[in-house]
């Protein structure tokens, strides 16, 4: 049997969509709140229904834009404690759920949203995605080979950390706050604001040496030998991390250069020892080198794929790979809970639903008929 969760009996109404909001409200689920996502039929037209995300939640279709609608929504609100949204500034004003009315209903609520660039700013009204955040931020800059444009990255960075991480911290932080003064709060993310915040090392160094961070020029990225990735002879890729002296030395004794030890950060001799490392380390395949590095004290790894993080065995025992039963009784792999809590874990309860699946049920909880539920829909409130 299921442990219960540390949100059990919260509530979250999500009215987001894409990945920031889900992501968000993906942790409180797994985490054992009641997450109630809610979505214009409309939207699935976009065939952006990313429906990884909304394991263990209820997804229900509602038109904010109808009276009708917005009087389901106030229902639901009555016994909610979350508010997510993510949509543009001042579109939940001109919908009438802004927090403002919100909280007229429910003191208690604690509202978030998740947008670009904040509810404040020059660039409040911008339309944008991950890529646009991580390069105002500065980040994008900084991913890369120094001679190429800037690299965008293969996940969506600005969007689950910067927004959804980012959020679920800010509620998490609300909902505590709440038990101590009773009363709910408004929770402003911004993307762009996460991933000002990933900046804490390169701006530490740019203050230390008095120079920008360079796009793989830095301690921390490609600059050095001891921090590196490297081509292996099947053409496959590893990394070596060895920050520290002694895991840098440890890496030198065993590629048998026991002088480069003392030359981790050597500017003179750095393109020497980064010619011996990427010459050296093409001459055997990945499974050569994991045989030869196993288990010693370097600081390396695999450049794994998808597919191979899926069969890794770490990840199964840490039940970060795990698997579920969908609703024609198949079985899928799918990504577990990240955070682990001994006495309240996290889990994946259910698989996801379809697209607006729980329309009927939530409706039913509410007190509707099913001949009002059929009305509803019939004029596209639901």
């Amino acid at each position: 049997m299921t442990k219960p969760g540390a949100l059990s009996g919260t509530t979250v109404i999500d009215l987001s969509r894409l990945l920031p909001g889900p992501y968000c409200s993906m942790i409180l689920a797994d985490h054992g709140a009641r997450v109630i996502a809610i979505e214009d039929k409309r939207f699935l037209a976009d065939g952006l229904f990313l429906n990884i995300i909304n394991r263990n939640k209820e997804h229900m279709t509602l038109n904010l834009k109808t009276t009708e609608g917005k009087d389901i929504f106030f229902r639901l609100l009555e016994n909610a404690d979350v508010v997510l949204e993510g949509f543009r500034p001042g579109v939940v004003d001109r919908l009438g759920v802004d927090y403002e009315t919100v909280r007229q209903v429910n003191p208690r609520i604690v509202y978030c949203s998740i947008t670009g660039y904040g509810q404040n700013g020059p660039y409040r009204d911008r339309v944008g995605h991950d890529v646009n955040y991580l390069s105002f931020a500065g980040v994008l800059n900084l991913i890369g080979e120094s001679d190429r444009p800037p690299s965008i990255p293969g996940i969506q960075i600005a969007d689950i950390a910067g927004g959804g991480m980012n959020a679920a911290i800010g509620i998490l932080l609300a909902l505590f706050a709440r038990e101590k003064t009773g009363q709910g709060q408004y929770i402003d993310i911004s993307m762009t604001d996460g991933m000002v915040g990933f900046l804490p090392a390169a701006l530490f160094f740019s203050q230390l040496t008095g120079h920008e961070p360079r796009r793989a020029d830095g301690i921390l990225s490609h600059r050095y030998a001891c921090y590196n990735t490297y081509e292996t002879a099947d053409g496959r890729f590893l990394s070596i991390g060895a920050v520290e002296n002694r895991f840098w030395k440890k890496l030198c004794e065993v590629l048998q250069v026991p002088d480069y030890a003392a030359l981790q950060y050597d500017d003179q001799r750095r393109p020497e020892i980064l010619d011996f490392m990427r010459a050296t380390f093409r001459k055997k395949t990945l499974d050569q080198w994991e045989a030869i590095l196993g288990e010693l004290d370097i600081c390396w790894g695999r450049v794994q794929s998808l597919s191979e993080v899926l069969d890794d065995p770490l990840l199964r025992e840490r039940e970060m790979v795990v698997e579920i039963n969908a609703p024609d009784g198949k079985k899928s792999k799918t990504l577990g809970v990240p955070v682990k809590l001994s006495g309240t874990p996290g889990s994946v309860r259910t698989a996801p639903v379809g697209f607006g699946e729980s329309t009927a049920a939530i409706l039913r909880e509410l007190g509707y008929t099913p001949e009002e539920i059929k009305a509803l829909d019939e004029k596209g409130v639901i």
